[in-house]
């Protein structure tokens, strides 16, 4: 249940004396959202508040408990209410910094006896112990620390006096198995300190009765949070970069407009300049660096960069030290960097949420409009980021998948409750189903995950090592021992990478062999991309060139090089998909021609082209065109779902094309399109038989019993899960000892218990993470009757982008971007050919 008020429905809030002095000292009136959270704290009530950037969300949430504690008395040093009083969790280690660091400007101001401190995975272990001696009144934290709180024994007594929990950012985290482990965490905490207020933050939520659904502490969801909306803000100013007047026909970099972007940061006093991938940071960091003449301070700042490096960055930005930021989704949440006064987006978004998120980061004042310049890397794009454009402007967010929690990760919880306190069946099972996740959650299906962390599953139960919980003489279940309990908090949280080496940088032990040992941790990356290099190979990194040397153990030593021609790492995974609100905005501009006039000359004048040498597809159709081109026929389809959608849809497509005797070659995709080339012709397919969504039934379950991505995906719930771990004391496994330890459990459970609970957990996975199954489905209804077939005798203007894909995807780097430009001016001199070839 969830309650909603209006201004004219509330008594006005009173701040008291000390606080209503504050904000008067600083020129600032209290905003009605802030108000309306101190009375839902009043009365005791969740709450959820969804209000602009910059429209001091974060001190709304916290308020009431600054109020709370200035008023209260002498604490005492031990016992009761000398716990934590706030705890505050982040999706971002660095929004946890920044919020500490504006939290403490109110406290120092006013002069409140309040303790403030954080602690993250970079928190360093003396300060940890001290915390838990000694609990600050306010602890900013992360899901990952809490889900290792929870795991804690005495965890009951140190949250004990727990009065609110605070979710900033709430959107990024809460319908993943992050938000899984969160929710969890959160059932556990109200178990510890029953009244206990939960309060969530976003400044993006598409439907607020979601999320405070999902909020909601009752078994049965109806337990009342209360919505409370903030007033809009000053619109964003948002412009699109149109490079010399022209957007390029095809790419995904946006390189062909770094002289402007450089001028763009010329004119600012410091730019934040977002990209979709760690790759594409370093990239363009790379290519602003080889043109700053004026020896302008550029940093670089994304997830795989080692702690110190984030930390250095991020403190040259608050002491006003630089002019631009080249960042991932790193610094897209919440972060208060009062003088960036431009946001840069490199290439489309991908998502309109994702966009309000990244321009709020500039003049992050709701009453001051933000300034974002978009850079689209080809025409495609530039459609994409006049959706975006037009999203924000609606205030339009993308819309929020139904999730329903994961036993990977309840098995994780399990285990973590069993480390913390005995417990029985009855009242954990009581206590999970109080999660929103898993209010549907059988008793029997608690069983079996409980069963998975006793045993491993009865195909596993005669190997010691998989038992991990006892029953004490009580009945009741604990962990094993201390080394088994030890392990399980190594491990704690729902992220799981790839696996990674720590890039550290080399230097020579004495002695006669010299020894390379390792010294400086630069950052981390995938081992898989390591074991491709021999050594002395370049590549860059951290925005400087290094030479691989060697592996050793967990770590890929290298030395400091000048090189020709370095590679860039790339990262798996890290790739965002197109929003499906996005992607149908993208398709109704392609169908309004009165729409395209908003669009740059150039971009009119190629869908006009599109329009006369093949068809301008409908919103609610497909456009699919067969063409020869050289000696093979190509299909090219257009449903504008995403990278993901079209990689799982061509997988299937081919192998019904080969049933068919179209003897298909191969295939690639973009997030608008896909191209698949064969042997013989395929104008005379039957593109509704094709396109049938039968093609997720038995050919969906064929392709996935020989793909490695079952494995990759089974991997990965039984790292979650407890049943593999990757860090033991004193030694972490590698990627490869982790691959093969769960490629052995993988092959024994398909053979003897193939609905194994965690077998079955990876292919609901794998269907919804690395398929997109439900996006797919959706597509295939809608399109059934609405295919629109263009047989061609050459490519048509739409294909452009995608042709030129082919051949690129196993080269990396420059001499990709090489390879696209080349093949990308020999098609379009084809397709602008006016006389259609013999």
């Amino acid at each position: 249940m969830t309650v909603a008020h209006s201004p004219a429905t509330l008594p006005s809030a009173v701040l008291p004396p000390l606080f209503d002095d504050w904000f008067a000292s600083r020129g600032w009136a209290p905003r009605r959202h802030q108000l309306e959270m101190i009375q839902a704290a009043e009365g005791g009530d969740h709450a959820l508040l969804v209000a602009p950037t910059g429209g001091g969300k974060t001190l709304a949430g916290f308020l009431p408990s600054l109020i709370e504690l200035a008023e209260r008395g002498p604490r005492p040093e031990h016992g009761q209410g000398s716990g934590v009083h706030t705890l505050y969790l982040s999706p971002l280690k660095a929004l946890t910094t920044d919020v500490e660091r504006n939290l403490m400007t109110p406290i120092r101001e006013i002069g409140l006896n309040i303790h403030v401190e954080s602690r993250t995975g970079d928190t360093k272990q003396s300060k940890k112990q001290r915390q838990r001696e000694s609990p600050p009144d306010i602890l900013l934290t992360t899901p990952e620390q809490l889900a290792l709180f929870c795991a804690w024994d005495g965890a009951r007594a140190y949250f004990a006096d727990l009065k609110c929990v605070v979710l900033d950012e709430v959107h990024a985290i809460w319908s993943g198995k992050r938000g899984d482990l969160l929710s969890l965490g959160l059932a556990r905490l109200q178990q510890f300190a029953p009244g206990m207020r939960r309060v969530a933050l976003s400044a993006t939520v598409d439907d607020p009765q979601l999320i405070a659904d999902w909020l909601s502490p009752s078994r049965l969801g109806d337990e009342a949070v209360r919505i409370v909306k903030g007033d809009p803000g000053a619109p964003p100013v948002i412009d699109v970069l149109v490079s010399q007047g022209q957007v390029p026909w095809a790419g995904h970099t946006g390189r062909h407009a770094i002289p402007e972007v450089y001028d763009a940061i010329k004119s600012a006093r410091l730019a934040l300049i977002f990209v979709n991938t760690r790759w594409q940071s370093e990239f363009v960091f790379q290519q602003l660096w080889e043109i700053n003449d004026d020896d302008l301070p550029i940093a670089l700042h994304h997830g795989s960069l080692a702690a110190e490096q984030r930390r250095k960055v991020e403190a040259a930005m608050a002491r006003g030290d630089l002019r631009a930021v080249v960042c991932t989704s790193t610094l897209d949440l919440g972060i208060d960097w009062g003088d960036v006064d431009l946001v840069i987006q490199m290439a489309a978004p991908k998502g309109s949420s994702r966009l309000v998120q990244r321009i709020g980061r500039a003049n992050h004042r709701l009453d001051e409009p933000s300034r974002a310049l978009m850079v689209p890397a080809s025409r495609f794009e530039m459609l994409e980021c006049q959706a975006a454009r037009e999203a924000v402007a609606e205030n339009a967010f993308d819309w929020e998948p139904i999730h329903v929690g994961t036993l990977d990760t309840l098995a994780q919880h399990v285990m973590g409750c069993a480390c913390s306190e005995p417990f029985s069946l009855e009242d954990l099972h009581a206590e999970v189903t109080t999660a929103g996740p898993y209010r549907a959650l059988s008793y029997e299906a608690f069983e079996e995950v409980v069963d998975l962390v006793a045993t491993g599953g009865y195909a596993l139960r005669s190997y010691d090592r998989f038992a991990r919980i006892v029953r004490d003489r009580n009945g009741r279940w604990k962990a094993r021992n201390a080394q088994v309990a030890q392990r399980h908090r190594m491990n704690v949280g729902a992220i799981v990478a790839a696996g990674t080496l720590n890039v550290r940088v080399a230097s020579r032990r004495g002695g006669a062999a010299k020894q390379l040992i390792g010294g400086r941790k630069v950052g981390e990356a995938e081992e898989w991309y390591f074991e491709q290099l021999t050594p002395g190979d370049t590549f860059i990194f951290a925005g400087q060139v290094w030479a691989f040397q060697v592996i050793t153990g967990t770590d890929a030593l290298v030395t400091h090089a000048k090189g020709n021609d370095p590679k860039i790492p790339s990262w798996g995974g890290s790739k965002f998909p197109l929003s499906t609100s996005l992607a149908s905005r993208v398709r109704d501009i392609i169908h309004d021609r009165d729409h395209w006039r908003v669009l740059p000359g150039d971009v009119q004048e190629w869908l006009e082209l599109q329009e006369s040498r093949s068809v301008i597809p409908t919103a609610d159709s497909m456009l699919v065109e067969t063409f020869p081109r050289g000696s093979r026929h190509f299909l090219v389809a257009y449903p504008f779902e995403g990278n993901l959608a079209h990689t799982t849809l061509c997988m299937l497509l081919t192998r019904r094309l080969d049933r068919m005797g179209a003897g298909p070659l191969g295939f690639v995709v973009t997030d608008y399109s896909l191209a698949i080339w064969s042997i013989r012709p395929m104008d005379r397919i039957d593109l509704n038989a094709l396109f049938e969504p039968d093609i997720l039934g038995d050919d969906l379950e064929a392709w996935l019993e020989e793909s490695f991505m079952m494995k990759r995906t089974f991997r990965n719930c039984a790292l979650i899960s407890g049943l593999i771990e990757r860090r033991q004391p004193g030694a972490e496994k590698t990627g490869r000892q982790v691959t093969f330890s769960t490629d052995l459990i993988y092959d024994v459970l398909r053979r003897h218990q193939p609905d194994h609970l965690l077998l079955r957990t990876a292919r609901a996975d794998a269907a919804a993470g690395l398929l997109d199954v439900g996006r797919l489905g959706q597509l295939l209804s809608r399109i059934q009757g609405h295919i629109r077939h263009e047989p061609l005798t050459r490519a048509s203007p739409f294909s452009v982008p995608v042709l030129v894909q082919i051949g690129r995807e196993r080269v990396s780097g420059d001499a990709a971007e090489m390879i696209l430009d080349e093949s990308a001016e020999a098609l379009i001199a084809e397709v602008l050919d006016e006389e259609a070839p013999a």
